[in-house]
């Protein structure tokens, strides 16, 4: 964790995480808890993310992860934490 008290985590969602919404959930929940960063789908299916913020805010997220959107069946959360890079705001990377 940084000396300003952020952390960042680096996050690779597999399961069936296309097509439910995921990225949009993720995207309004990092939102919701004041949390940075960004969610992308990847060519083999998995969704990855970045969340940057407050430990325990960026903790909660990297849990959220093993649920995430209501329609998805989650099988594995791939997390390596980061320095934090600066990210301001939360988005869906296309």
């Amino acid at each position: 964790m940084s000396e300003h008290g952020r952390t960042r985590a680096h996050v690779y969602v597999s399961g069936h995480v296309q097509g439910v919404y995921y990225r949009a959930t993720t995207r309004d929940t990092a939102r919701d808890r004041g949390v940075d960063g960004w969610v992308t789908n990847l060519a083999d299916g998995r969704v990855e993310a970045v969340f940057e913020g407050p430990r325990d805010d960026v903790e909660a997220m990297v849990e959220w992860c093993h649920e995430g959107s209501p329609m998805a069946t989650v099988e594995d959360v791939d997390v390596t934490y980061e320095e934090p890079s600066g990210e301001t705001g939360f988005r869906i990377e296309r």
